[in-house]
């Protein structure tokens, strides 16, 4: 294995350098060579790569950081910088690192910068999952509500957030309708199943639209979150809603997530959002647990989220069949834990 730089460089080196042709594909080839060892993730595969700049041998790009990172990267930027200047034809190379959603360039820090603000646990919670897909009609709640009921289950006490501000579906998959006791201005959650849960849902009602702007959004996850009686849980599930918007990043931001756990079908395009999603989550240092393929079969194909777990070096959890008695679970709101008592244990080894 070379090593031209303290960052961990593949084999895939030796075949960069033999590359005559300058373009963006020669350049993404040498910079997955270079890993970044607070995450094990090469550059490019976690999503730090961006506005890649190519004119003649002078090549530009960036390195997209916490802004608190900037003299803990330096390393990296100048790993990145000499991988690509070793490229024949290279004659300058500029790689800057940027932070913050405005692109800013950082300054170039010599001494070890201020770590970022610690995250406030929620009370009485040991940890958080989150469960996400990137894209909408995965069956991602029916995996979230049942998994939490397998966890439960298995002796953990377990809480499930409802974060899909804008179509809760929690409610109808408990088989829950009414609203939650408030005890000290917070909500009680309602227990079903050996779990707690708490839902916009539960407040709205069937017929009514959540029709709200980001910031309105993310305090309602506030509200499920911090302003819930938890009381103590050894897990609390979150089931984050569709795409990498406001919710998902005041999710990160905010809360100490341990991990996130991936539903996809097998069909390439929803593993596009997914993997969307894998490097949104990779990019705010929330660790990926697994992935797991719902639906899988005749009519969706089957294989496409096992080998994409393989691509991602993520754990693939296990493959659930588009079984029409888990839909008919689901609809009448009695959670069942069949096959899902396979995954149960893998998410609890994730906890120790």
């Amino acid at each position: 294995m070379l090593r031209s730089t303290p960052y961990q460089v593949t084999t895939d080196y030796v075949n960069c350098k033999r590359m005559s042709h300058i373009n963006s594909d020669s350049i993404h080839q040498i910079l997955k060579t270079i890993i970044d060892p607070e995450t094990g993730i090469d550059v490019v595969t976690s999503g730090m790569v961006s506005s890649l700049v190519i004119r003649g041998g002078n090549i530009g790009f960036a390195l997209e950081i916490n802004s608190s990172e900037a003299g803990l990267k330096e390393p990296l930027r100048k790993a990145c910088e000499d991988a690509v200047a070793s490229l024949p034809g290279v004659e300058r190379v500029m790689v800057a690192l940027t932070g913050d959603s405005s692109g800013k360039t950082l300054e170039h820090a010599t001494t070890k910068a201020p770590a970022a603000p610690k995250k406030q646990p929620i009370e009485g919670v040991k940890h958080i999952i989150a469960v996400a897909s990137g894209k909408g009609g995965v069956g991602k709640s029916t995996c979230a509500v049942n998994l939490a009921v397998a966890l439960a289950k298995a002796g953990l006490k377990v809480g499930l957030a409802d974060a899909d501000i804008y179509g809760p579906s929690v409610p109808r998959m408990l088989g829950l309708k009414q609203k939650p006791d408030i005890q000290d201005n917070k909500m009680v959650p309602i227990e079903r199943y050996g779990i707690k849960s708490v839902s916009m849902g539960y407040l709205l009602p069937d017929d009514v639209a959540t029709v709200w702007r980001g910031p309105m959004a993310t305090k309602a996850l506030y509200q499920l979150l911090r302003g819930t009686h938890w009381g103590s849980l050894d897990l609390l599930v979150i089931d984050m809603p569709p795409g990498t918007g406001d919710i998902q990043l005041s999710l990160a931001e905010n809360y100490p997530v341990s991990g996130a756990v991936m539903v996809s079908t097998p069909q390439e395009v929803a593993l596009l959002d997914v993997r969307k999603a894998i490097t949104m989550f990779r990019k705010v240092h929330i660790p990926i647990w697994g992935i797991i393929e719902n639906m899988s079969g005749e009519i969706f194909g089957k294989g496409g989220a096992e080998k994409l777990a393989k691509d991602e070096k993520i754990d693939f959890l296990g493959a659930l069949p588009l079984d029409a008695a888990i839909r008919q679970a689901s609809d009448d709101g009695k959670p069942t834990t069949r096959y899902y008592e396979d995954i149960a244990p893998l998410i609890i080894k994730k906890l120790d």
